[in-house]
């Protein structure tokens, strides 16, 4: 992983563990650099003027269904669209790699996240997987189609 990644990944993670301290958690939410290594995975920078300012990942859950990790703008380029552009790019490689469908979890406290992802169209879902019985988790879900168009 890029020394532009890994930044990325400690300011995220940092953030989370400040988010949710009383849980104890390190903040890499379950994510491994590893995890993006496997087929039909990928890890995206995203740059404003040559700066790494967002990241977001993708890893196979299943044959048809692909898992949304590591999503995060640094504070200083939000509301600035990369958000939004990292979303489409995933969902264009979703596609491409033949997944159906994208999931993701984020947190209740993560009041950001949860607008950039409805509004962008995920519907939330009741938890899967590892988020099963995890209070503070908030899933979603979209699909993805052979007639993928960016959203504005």
């Amino acid at each position: 992983m890029s020394d532009a990644a890994s930044q990325l990944i400690r300011e995220l993670s940092a953030d989370i563990v400040r988010r949710y301290a009383e849980l104890g958690q390190d903040g890499s939410g379950s994510f491994s650099p590893n995890d993006v290594l496997v087929p039909r995975s990928v890890f995206l920078v995203a740059r404003l003027e040559g700066e790494p300012v967002g990241c977001a990942a993708l890893r196979p859950l299943d044959a048809e269904a692909a898992e949304v990790k590591r999503m995060y703008v640094a504070a200083t380029a939000r509301r600035k669209g990369v958000g939004r552009a990292l979303l489409a790019e995933l969902e264009r490689t979703a596609e491409g790699f033949g997944y159906r469908i994208l999931r993701l979890e984020t947190g209740n406290r993560q009041p950001e996240a949860v607008a950039l992802y409805e509004s962008y169209g995920y519907r939330r879902i009741l938890a899967f997987g590892k988020y099963i019985g995890n209070p503070v988790s908030i899933c979603y879900e979209k699909a993805v189609t052979q007639n993928h168009v960016a959203q504005k």
